[in-house]
């Protein structure tokens, strides 16, 4: 079962489970977890694969057409020796699209940043001997939200408990870098709920944003967590949806029990049933209601 209270979610079109099954072939100390089938949502037929990538548990969504995939959101992968950067490389290059080539760059002694032939985005890169997560969320502020990254990382740091800025992980661009950018957050390593994040700027003129195709799963110990989260979180009333939001930043979140967690993992496929048909006319989740439907 997930150990982490928050925990990323990719949505994929269709055959997610070979999805799952390919990421983990390729990152070292990965499994699948475990596979929830719904039936009758909105999508059609719903499959959820739960994966554990190099530490790093994620759900990979199989759900029908979305939005575009874009590097608005990748995964840091970091590895002490660059032998481990070449592997990796090389197991996710095959119909990637190369952002930056692995090469060595002044922050990095070996680095490289792909969107994979599945359209998710990995910058691998050599440690430089820290001590840091080896799977870890990166959001890239553009367009309407750049310069808004530290604000971002300081909002969520203040809702989610066990969460603060690591030291010594800020880098700032400064005026070297021309007024637009000075003082705005060139990298930036916090850690949210236990669990380690990057944010950065960047005034490039990309034309993409966040989207739905990836979120934020954020477990919830009680109601009044739920509430808590959602109150604090959601900026967008249209975006509200089963247990779904989206915050003043574009980034979405899902706001999940993890009581309903364990009823989705252990009930019956009747029991899921019922609990899904329960949660679709919802936009914050009311545990009790689950529960019964349950």
């Amino acid at each position: 079962m997930i150990t982490q209270s928050i925990i990323p979610c990719i949505w994929f079109e269709s055959h997610v489970e070979a999805i799952a099954e390919w990421y983990v072939s390729k990152f070292p100390d990965s499994f699948i977890d475990y596979t929830t089938k719904l039936m009758d949502t909105p999508s059609g037929e719903t499959t959820i694969v739960t994966v554990s990538l190099s530490g790093q548990f994620l759900q990979l969504l199989g759900a029908g057409p979305l939005k575009d995939r874009n590097p608005s959101i990748s995964y840091m992968v970091t590895f002490p020796t660059s032998e481990e950067v070449d592997t990796l490389w090389g197991e996710l290059s095959e119909g990637a699209e190369v952002l930056m080539p692995l090469d060595t760059y002044d922050f990095s002694a070996r680095y490289g940043w792909l969107k994979d032939k599945h359209g998710v985005s990995w910058q691998i890169m050599h440690s430089g001997g820290m001590d840091i997560q080896t799977v870890t969320p990166c959001f890239l502020f553009v367009g309407d939200v750049f310069g808004h990254a530290e604000a971002a990382m300081n909002d969520w740091i203040s809702i989610f408990k066990d969460s603060y800025v690591l030291d010594g992980h800020t880098v700032r661009y400064t005026e070297e870098d021309g007024d637009e950018l000075d003082g705005k957050i060139n990298y930036a390593r916090f850690v949210l709920s236990g669990r380690e994040f990057v944010v950065m700027d960047s005034n490039e003129n990309h034309t993409f944003s966040f989207n739905e195709i990836q979120s934020l799963i954020a477990f919830c110990e009680s109601q009044e967590e739920v509430d808590s989260y959602w109150e604090r979180l959601s900026a967008v009333p249209e975006a509200e949806e089963c247990g779904w939001l989206k915050d003043r930043y574009g980034v979405s979140w899902q706001i999940i029990p993890w009581e309903m967690e364990e009823m989705m993992t252990v009930g019956s496929q009747e029991q899921i049933e019922q609990v899904v048909q329960a949660c679709l006319p919802m936009k914050k989740l009311d545990i009790a209601t689950l529960r019964k439907a349950y």
